[in-house]
């Protein structure tokens, strides 16, 4: 053993002696140890949340929604098949198309039932992560949404299914017929499961001239979303506004967001009362780029509970087969996706899962200084080091890799496409809690 490394042993070992003899003697209110016992009480997310907002003195934005898992999906497991039915022959038998809006006079044909949930240009993403998005979308046989952004060419030209949201903000170039006559679903959007339906501001200071420019702001111009959407404040103006949009074009499907809640039915029905083709029903795990944690983590219904009552109605209403269900909020994996759909959904939205298989091995250019969103985010320092062709691959693995597995769980099911995955695939070895509300009963 070398002298110096002999020496670096015995300081490191003075160190700790020094620090365990501290540990063992100090009175517990000058105790370090108080700083772990404290944690087991306030943990470490509610003390730094707490921190910074003594800082600040302003309501906070947390990335990617909730930290809480509200659904209990590892509560349910699929039922495969042996002799009572068979299982299919070839995973390539198994089709996983998707027709979303059937009764629309131009339906949503998707090669895949994993859809790009909105996640806008400015208000969340960059530039550059939208165009990989569009051009994931493409190679993946899926759609990709606006979110509650401004209509970009680029992403236009790129994605071959392209959702436009018809969002709650006040810019110049918001919700224009030239922009949302080129979708080919446009998504109605009054709330979503990370935020409510809470109004939300980019401030000038913050906005770039591109950004101007293509939302049509003023110099010193904030970006504002209303509360409330423009022009729909009954359900008489939502039916007006749906059969507008129909009209202007085309007759691609209308699709109606919002963030689920005990009220679930009642907006449901209102919205098949104004013609709707498809219901997007926002659950509480939903993610955004920065939410003020008290939306995130104490409103809403639980994603898997929201769908159960919302599939439960539209069968009551005799609408299941006219009107499609997507789920969204806190999905992540093929087995999330799979039982969303046994449950009753025809598809499934992701964004957070998107973004990180967006970034994938990108994240090492952020590391260990910055997060990985610093890569995708409008805000984000490192946006323009983003690799839009590998950003795009790697969100096509992901997808690709998805499908396959949901595939192979149909196998195992006996089933001949996603689509004819139900519940009685379905099997809780645990009988799941019950709650009971006025129209049924959820999961």
């Amino acid at each position: 053993m070398g002298l110096m490394e002999n020496v670096g042993r015995k300081a490191l070992d003075q160190v700790i002696d020094t620090l365990l003899l501290r540990l063992l003697r100090d009175p517990y209110v000058e105790n370090l140890w108080e700083l772990v016992s404290t944690t087991m009480k306030v943990t470490p997310l509610q003390l730094v949340e707490i921190v910074l907002r003594a800082e600040s003195g302003k309501p906070l934005g947390r990335p990617f929604g909730t930290v809480y898992h509200y659904s209990p999906w590892q509560e349910l497991m699929f039922n495969p098949v042996h002799l009572v039915r068979l299982p299919t022959k070839d995973q390539k038998d198994v089709d996983t198309r998707v027709t979303l809006g059937p009764k629309a006079k131009r339906p949503l044909e998707l090669k895949i039932p994993i859809l790009l949930t909105g996640m806008s240009y400015g208000g969340a993403l960059s530039k550059q992560a939208r165009i990989a998005l569009a051009k994931a979308s493409t190679q993946a046989g899926t759609a990709t949404n606006t979110g509650e952004g401004a209509y970009i060419p680029e992403e236009r030209e790129y994605a071959n299914k392209y959702i436009y949201q018809y969002h709650r903000g006040l810019w110049p170039h918001g919700n224009k017929t030239e922009f949302y006559a080129l979708a080919d679903m446009i998504e109605i959007q009054l709330g979503q499961g990370a935020q409510a339906s809470t109004p939300q501001t980019t401030k000038a200071e913050q906005i770039d001239e591109e950004f101007r420019e293509i939302f049509g702001l003023e110099e010193g111009e904030d970006m504002v979303i209303d509360s409330r959407l423009r022009g729909v404040e009954s359900p008489a103006d939502l039916k007006r506004l749906v059969a507008r949009l129909k009209e202007e074009t085309g007759g691609v499907p209308i699709a109606y967001k919002f963030a689920a809640s005990h009220y679930i039915e009642k907006e449901i029905e209102i919205a098949l009362e104004a013609g709707i083709d498809v219901i997007v029903v926002d659950g509480a795990e939903a993610g955004t780029h920065a939410g003020q944690p008290l939306l995130e983590d104490d409103f809403g219904l639980p994603t898997m509970h929201a769908l159960v009552r919302a599939a439960d109605f539209l069968e009551e209403k005799g609408a299941k087969d006219e009107v499609s269900l997507i789920a969204a909020g806190g999905l992540f994996s093929p087995g999330h996706f799979l039982k969303a759909m046994a449950l009753g959904a025809d598809a499934v939205y992701i964004g957070t899962a998107a973004v990180m298989a967006m970034i994938h091995t990108q994240m090492v250019e952020t590391a260990p200084l910055e997060p990985p969103t610093q890569l995708a985010l409008y805000s984000g320092r490192l946006k323009t080091e983003l690799d839009i062709n590998r950003a795009a691959a790697s969100l096509t693995n992901y997808l690709q890799s998805c499908v396959a597995e949901m595939a192979l769980g149909a196998v195992a099911l006996g089933k001949d496409s996603l689509s004819a995955v139900d519940r009685d695939d379905l099997c809780a070895p645990h009988p799941l809690r019950r709650r009971h509300h006025r129209r049924g009963t959820g999961v």
